[in-house]
Order: C-alpha cells, then structure tokens, then sequence
C-alpha cells in the first residue's frame, strides 16, 4: 500500500512523518535540513511509494498566511515537476509546535530529548499529518 507523507516545512529544518500502509496512524519520522528536502522525497518514494504529501498552511490567528508560504509554493512545484503522480494537501498547521511541545513536555522524561528541536519538528509533521488521516 502507499504511503502518506506528513511535512511541517521550515526555512532551515524540516519534519517529516508517515502513515502506516493503511492510512491510520501517523508517526514522526525525520528532521532534515530543508535544503535536502527535495533528494529526501525522491529517495522515500522510491521506497515507500507516497501517494499523498500533506504540508502545513501556515496560517495566523487572523487567517493570514506567514511570509514562509512563498518558500511552500516553490517546494509544490519542484514536487510537482519531479513528482506529478503525487497528490499534494494543505492542512493549517496552527498550534501544531505548541501541541508539539506539550507532547514532548508531557511524554518525555529526558530535558535533552525535550529541547532537541529536530523532536519539535517530526512531532509537529505528524500531528498535521494525523489530522489529515482523521479527515480523510
């Protein structure tokens, strides 16, 4: 079964999670420089074959999009020039990083394992993810 891929895109770091071959659960997966972003992707498709790319819509409290946005649209087309078989969705990411941190705050006994923002990152991909499965 393919695989769904989860994306909280950052300028410098970002993170990644994926379904489970039944597009239930979501898991953290990977922190990466976004630099890497792209090679990254072309590498787990070959492996897991995704169907779907759910990036966060960086939205404010007022429904504004964040300057990033533009970085976003950029990635989408490279994805779509090197990937068009792929299905791309957006999902507001508002207060995943908060939830995020509570999570690891919460669910980690370890301060390192806390302040580690790589976790931050992968954490807050699966949480867009999982709402994306939970509306699918």
């Amino acid at each position: 079964m393919k695989r769904i891929l989860g994306i909280d895109y950052g300028l410098k770091r970002t993170g990644l999670a994926i379904s489970d071959p039944l597009g239930i659960i979501a898991s953290p997966l990977e922190t990466i420089e976004t630099k890497n972003l792209l090679n990254y992707i072309l590498d787990l498709n070959k492996k897991e074959k995704i169907s779907v790319l759910v990036i966060g819509l960086p939205l404010n409290l007022k429904n504004k999009l964040f300057d990033i946005e533009e970085n976003i649209k950029e990635f989408i087309q490279k994805i779509k020039t090197y990937l068009p078989e792929i299905e791309i969705e957006r999902i507001d990411e508002r207060f995943t990083s908060k939830i995020a941190r509570n999570f690891l705050n919460t669910y980690s006994d370890k301060q390192k394992i806390r302040r580690k923002k790589e976790n931050l990152d992968k954490v807050s991909a699966s949480l867009i993810l999982q709402s994306y499965l939970e509306r699918k």
